[in-house]
């Protein structure tokens, strides 16, 4: 063991003496072994390397006594999340208590032995393989009343191993069922589209179209700021986990994350709710109060539809995004503040502003980062994904074991679906309800025997007009008086949604079932020709079809 030296001479030391374990003809694991035991003897701290492969999925984990037989007990010691935060954010990650880091689960803590009484302190580098990322370098010990190494010299420390980790990786096959060397691996990565080598995953967020892939790239970057966030994005899409996820990968991660849903509130209640009142305000303030801002200080505060808040608390909640400062109400005396706003919205801004319902200037304050949360109809890849998922918290909640049939994945491809993630949800849920054997098929599912919302939603539509999707040519952002070109605002959010989710244009009402036949006839029984002369989609004249039970000829 290296003791009763002096720390920068103890450091060099150690450092010394790991270059040589390095440099020696040992197997990868066994050489990473050792690194661990010499590091323990030095800062006292129990260690893990994790190495991932080029689809960031977990491959090598050594710990301090490694051999064959003690891999899976050290997968299961990792606190996943944490290192998916190393990971995603290329970023040392120190936490003086895991029991006050959203990072530790409950589980996470248990295994590394925190607890009320007993307080473990983390702190974990990446390792890089020619500025790729492989792997992370991290240790946990259990915090006491004597002397310790600061954070940052055991940080800086663990910086110089994990760079010395990943020369020597550089050297080694990565494991038997795969010879190629982890430098051809960085070599390779390199060689890869940007957007597969940044690929990010953030817990919650299930999907691998090239619509969520692009925002989720966009996630650790705006994360890192302390700038104003405006979500953009239709009901139903995921909006709320997307705040999350900038919260927990922002520097502000271990501070408070508070939410509010403004529209389920008057402006009175908002008030009181956002600044806080004091005893006596009013007639129901029995005591004093802090309100969402206060209680966020430091952190994140998360304000859902934000579009429906009235024109005169507009005006209040711009003076506190602009100063950082307010009143409770009842008081006259000034509180500050630091706290990140996160606003989320599905209503269309621009065209809001353009008829003065909303104020341009907090418009202004508000939009300075803006993301958008795709539709589910953009991202139409990732049903499956999703629907595996809800089918499996499905089975875990009520102890089944269902599947989906091929045919039932096939019926849920071909659906819209409007209300988005939320719809898929309760669908796959109603489905896996009523189904009758072992799988649920296609006829399970809503959109096979007639029960279909989506449907119901666009027949409901054909009462008062039809409800069509834009073609992508004549998708263009206006660029006058709503200004949605100026400021880039995405086109499915630049146009005014109907319940259905798709752009309530001028065409022809369609009252009953002769005028679809006539459009068929007149088309050659062709939807899609169908579809464009009476102002439809084609899924909309199927709708039709089926609902009156209409044979389609076959010419």
């Amino acid at each position: 063991m290296i003791t009763s030296v002096q720390p920068y001479e103890s450091a060099f030391t150690v450092i010394c003496e790991i270059s040589k374990v390095l440099a020696a003809s040992y197997q990868l694991e066994v050489a990473l072994a050792k690194t661990l035991e010499l590091l323990r003897s030095f800062v006292h701290m129990d260690g893990i390397i994790s190495l991932f492969n080029g689809d960031r999925v977990l491959d090598v984990v050594v710990g301090t006594e490694w051999d064959k037989s003690s891999d899976e007990s050290y997968r299961r010691r990792l606190p996943r999340k944490a290192i998916d935060q190393i990971m995603m954010t290329d970023r040392p990650l120190i936490v003086e208590n895991v029991a006050h880091h959203v990072a530790f689960s409950a589980a996470d803590m248990k295994i590394l032995g925190a607890s009320d009484t007993v307080a473990v302190s983390f702190i974990g580098v990446p390792i890089r393989v020619d500025g790729n990322i492989v792997g992370t370098l991290t240790i946990d010990r259990v915090l006491d009343n004597g002397s310790r190494s600061p954070p940052d010299r055991d940080e800086k420390l663990l910086t110089m191993v994990a760079t010395l980790v990943g020369q020597t990786i550089k050297l080694h096959h990565l494991s038997p069922g795969d010879r190629a060397t982890p430098m051809a691996e960085g070599e390779r990565l390199q060689k890869q589209p940007a957007r597969a080598r940044k690929k990010v995953h953030i817990k919650g967020i299930i999907g691998d179209s090239p619509a969520l892939n692009a925002l989720l790239k966009q996630i650790p970057v705006v994360a890192e700021t302390k700038t104003t966030v405006m979500i953009r994005g239709e009901s139903g899409t995921g909006k709320e986990l997307v705040a999350k996820a900038i919260h927990d990968l922002s520097p502000r991660a271990g501070r408070p994350y508070v939410k509010l849903n403004c529209a389920a509130l008057t402006e009175t209640v908002l008030e009181s709710e956002l600044f806080g009142h004091e005893k006596g305000a009013f007639t129901s303030a029995f005591n004093s109060r802090k309100g969402r801002f206060e209680v966020a200080d430091k952190g994140t505060l998360f304000l859902d539809e934000i579009g429906e808040i009235s024109a005169s608390f507009q005006a209040k909640l711009l003076r506190v995004l602009q100063e950082q400062e307010f009143e409770r109400v009842g008081s006259n005396q000034t509180v500050k503040v630091d706290v990140r706003v996160i606003a989320a919205t599905n209503k269309n801004l621009e065209e809001a502003v353009a008829r003065n319902e909303f104020r341009r200037d907090l418009y202004y304050r508000i939009n300075v980062v803006p993301l958008h949360v795709p539709p589910l109809r953009e991202r139409h890849g990732d049903i499956p994904l999703l629907a595996a998922e809800f089918l499996k918290n499905f089975n875990d909640e009520n102890g089944r074991t269902l599947t989906f049939d091929p045919s039932a994945i096939d019926a849920l491809n071909k659906c819209e679906f409007p209300g988005n993630i939320r719809e898929l949800q309760n669908c796959v849920r109603r489905a896996a309800i009523l189904a009758v054997g072992p799988s649920i098929v296609g006829e399970d599912i809503g959109c096979s025997n007639g029960q279909c919302l989506a449907a119901a939603f666009c027949m409901a539509s054909l009462k008062t007009g039809p409800l069509v999707a834009v073609p992508e040519k004549s998708r263009t952002p206006p660029v006058d008086g709503t200004g949605s070109a100026a400021f880039g605002v995405p086109p499915s959010i630049g146009l005014p949604l109907a319940p259905s989710g798709t752009a309530r244009l001028n065409g022809p009402r369609v009252t009953d079932a002769d005028q679809v036949i006539a459009a068929m006839e007149k088309c050659g029984w062709v939807q899609a020709k169908a579809a464009r002369l009476l102002g439809l989609t084609p899924r909309q004249i199927g709708y039709v079809l089926r609902k009156y039970g209409i044979e389609i000829k076959r010419l």
